[in-house]
């Protein structure tokens, strides 16, 4: 009797164990499906499976204006040339570590582009033999849809022996950095990536005389590396002395860094100026996938100031000499809902938003999910040029969310409800931590095809990825195995 109890029971637990490898493995099919689709026209997809815009559906014509068609306009400044060599290359590190990257120019970060406010910039791609083909996107500057440098949208990826020109206009002053946008979430971690400054062209007076330091931080392979070594960046500096500290998160993880040794502030948040900033101290700068944050330091006497991330082991980065300073233990995290203040003359509109959507960033079973669908299943947001467009983001689970949309600059309202009271703050890549939401508003301002996805490319690769498409803009490319453009593998 024993025996046959037991013997059942190894059917049963066999019957279930066959039942769920056999869901994980439809499960997997699924996504891969979805990962690679065939073709999808990411300007006409979903338009008519259940919208998530509150305002109600809209007219979606086949005809229209192609995103090729909007280019960069005539510059005040003068041009800019770049140009940019996408190969393999093996990078011998300075640990004495070798790596079989993919680099520009062969380097990895690749040539710093900077400029001037104004400036037109021009930037050659040249693929030289990376098979999977390779764009460049240029993440929080909102150039022309033509010029957005995404595989299957705004372009097709540029393969071996080919070569793309980006030209755009340096707009907006601030730190940026560009990225292949072919399967991003490999070729980022394979080296393709580095940093664009664009300098203002009259300096504000507080900052004009600051050194400038600029640091990226990326995860090549396995090594997380900081302007490209695997070793500290130490910075001379006298007492006294300012120093503008840009810092880059390339990685797909949130860094959190600390400041010890004197009091800083922000004052920029992906290149964007905050309006009076205060002094911080003791306080941790929690810096999320693809985000920048401008610090402003001033060197104290006889010690170093050394800001540095419990993610970035040995990369901290020492500002001036003398004395170690004091270092901060678990400080609490820094806050821009309060902080600064107020624009006298911000230009926010107290009118309703043209349109609402509510975005639900979470997780089932193996992929990322924005309201309960994954890649191009999920709907996307539709807009007219000139509205303005209202946005709720809660992050459901599945980690932290940084939220980059392509080609607009987020505003921030809110944060769990609670309204911003100090300087208005202007985001292209909001962080988001599992059970927060937020407010945001933009105004459709650049018509196009725009991508809005997890900034945590892995993420985005699972699935967390959709369009902000306005009405009448159409596209000649295609994204799926067809044409070999996957912008989020």
């Amino acid at each position: 009797m024993t025996m046959k109890i037991s013997s059942t029971r190894q059917r049963i637990i066999g019957g279930l164990l066959l039942l769920l490898i056999g869901i994980a493995i439809s499960v997997y099919f699924w996504q891969m499906r979805l990962q690679k689709p065939l073709e999808i026209d990411m300007a006409h997809h979903q338009h008519s499976s259940g919208a998530v815009s509150q305002l109600g559906m809209h007219d979606h014509s086949p005809t229209g204006v192609s995103c090729e068609k909007f280019v960069a306009k005539e510059a005040p400044g003068p041009t800019r040339k770049f140009d940019l060599t996408a190969a393999r290359t093996v990078l011998q590190l300075d640990n004495g570590e070798t790596v079989d990257a993919w680099t520009f120019n062969g380097t990895s970060p690749g040539p710093e582009i900077r400029v001037t406010e104004g400036d037109r910039v021009v930037v050659t791609l040249r693929n030289k033999d990376i098979d999977e083909g390779v764009t460049l996107h240029w993440h929080g500057i909102n150039a022309p849809c033509s010029q957005d440098g995404v595989a299957g949208v705004t372009q097709d990826a540029v393969r071996p022996g080919e070569q793309f020109t980006y030209t755009f206009v340096a707009s907006a002053p601030g730190t940026y950095w560009y990225h292949s946008h072919q399967m991003s979430s490999i070729q980022a971690k394979k080296g393709l990536l580095g940093s664009i400054v664009v300098e203002p062209r009259e300096p504000s007076a507080p900052f004009s005389a600051a050194k400038e330091v600029n640091a990226l931080f990326q995860r090549l392979d396995s090594s997380m590396l900081l302007n490209g070594s695997s070793k500290a960046l130490s910075v001379p500096g006298k007492a006294g002395e300012q120093i503008r500290l840009r810092l880059t998160n390339g990685d797909n993880e949130t860094m959190n860094f600390s400041v010890d040794g004197a009091p800083f502030q922000v004052i920029a948040m992906d290149g964007r100026d905050l309006h009076e900033p205060g002094h911080l101290s003791g306080v941790m700068i929690p810096v999320g996938a693809g985000q920048r944050y401008d610090l402003l330091i001033r060197l104290p006497e006889s010690k170093k100031v050394i800001v540095k991330s419990q993610s970035a082991t040995g990369l901290s980065i020492m500002l001036g000499s003398g004395n170690e300073p004091e270092l901060t233990e678990g400080g609490a995290m820094f806050s821009f809902v309060d902080y600064g203040t107020p624009q006298p003359d911000d230009p926010i509109s107290k009118r309703k938003p043209d349109r609402s959507y509510v975005l639900r960033l979470g997780q089932s079973l193996f992929v990322k999910t924005i309201n309960g669908h994954s890649f191009h299943e999920i709907p996307p947001i539709n807009v007219k040029e000139g509205e303005r467009v209202h946005i709720t983001l809660i992050n459901e689970g599945g980690g932290d969310h940084p939220f980059h949309i392509h080609g607009h600059t987020l505003r921030v309202i809110s944060q769990n409800g609670t309204p911003l009271t100090g300087s208005p703050v202007y985001l292209d890549t909001l962080l988001m931590k599992e059970g927060e939401s937020y407010e945001v508003e933009l105004v459709a301002d650049n018509p196009g095809l725009w991508m809005a996805h997890c900034h945590n490319l892995g993420h985005a690769s699972m699935g967390m990825t959709m369009m902000l498409n306005y009405e009448g803009i159409t596209t000649p490319y295609r994204v799926g195995t067809k044409s070999g453009n996957l912008p989020d593998l």
